[in-house]
């Protein structure tokens, strides 16, 4: 027992919490001394490995900064309010993450297109990849007070680098001079490299409005996000009055 609990007391040190925890449960039920070597070692290397995954996921949601908590497994597909399962899960391999593909989700407020942007960014999550997710509010205030504090090439890399990038209510006012070129540098820098999802109150079509200020940089934008992006028009009356 006493080499029992030194390797307790080893996998803690080596900071292995995975395999201490599997070790110690097969202490308590006396399968230590009646297991075959290589069955234990499996047992714990799995564990470890498990460990790993999870508190890697549990980090990568919470650095994620999402504002609600949405997953696919609590989705409703409902394809007459515009969740289309097959367009949905197809997102859900992670193929639009390693081909740096854009996803526009629009309606009107309610109609759960924070929910989908989420429950896509967790999954992404669930999926090893690094994702941040901003109101565009939000965003353009991060940027000033970067600006501010001269560090905005600094998080200019950190939003061109993360793997999945979320703007959420894209359109709610129009854009100013400055923050219409911020935005197109973000998006420029992260075509094709990098996946981004918008969700927007507006229909796409009316996004031209929104950026007209600066019609270079406007076309420039549009251009590298609605042309190639997988879109979704949710409809139906607002699920939040529903709950």
């Amino acid at each position: 027992m006493n080499t029992a609990n030194n390797i307790h007391t080893q996998l803690r040190e080596l900071h292995f919490p995975g395999m201490r925890k599997c070790w110690q449960t097969l202490m308590e039920t006396r399968q230590c001394d009646t297991m075959p070597l290589t069955d234990g070692l499996q047992l714990m290397l799995q564990a470890e490995s498990d460990h790993r995954r999870n508190s890697r996921q549990t980090r990568l949601v919470k650095e994620a900064r999402f504002r609600y908590c949405a997953t696919l497994a609590e989705t409703h597909f409902d394809s007459a309010r515009g969740f289309d399962r097959q367009a949905i899960m197809a997102l859900a391999t992670g193929a639009y993450l390693a081909h740096g593909d854009a996803v526009i989700i629009t309606g009107a407020t309610g109609t759960g297109k924070s929910w989908l942007a989420t429950a896509l960014g967790h999954q992404a999550c669930m999926d090893g990849k690094t994702v941040r997710y901003y109101n565009l509010a939000k965003l353009l205030e991060a940027i000033d007070d970067a600006r501010v504090a001269m560090t905005l090439s600094r998080l200019f890399d950190r939003l061109g680098q993360v793997d999945l990038l979320i703007i959420d209510d894209f359109g709610v006012k129009p854009l100013e001079g400055q923050q219409l070129l911020d935005l197109m540098e973000i998006i420029d820098d992260r075509y094709g490299r990098r996946a981004t999802i918008i969700a927007s109150q507006l229909p796409v079509s009316a996004w031209y409005d929104v950026l007209k200020k600066n019609t270079t940089a406007a076309d420039a934008i549009l251009d590298r996000i609605v042309h190639t992006a997988t879109r979704f028009e949710l409809k139906g009356d607002s699920l939040r009055k529903k709950h």
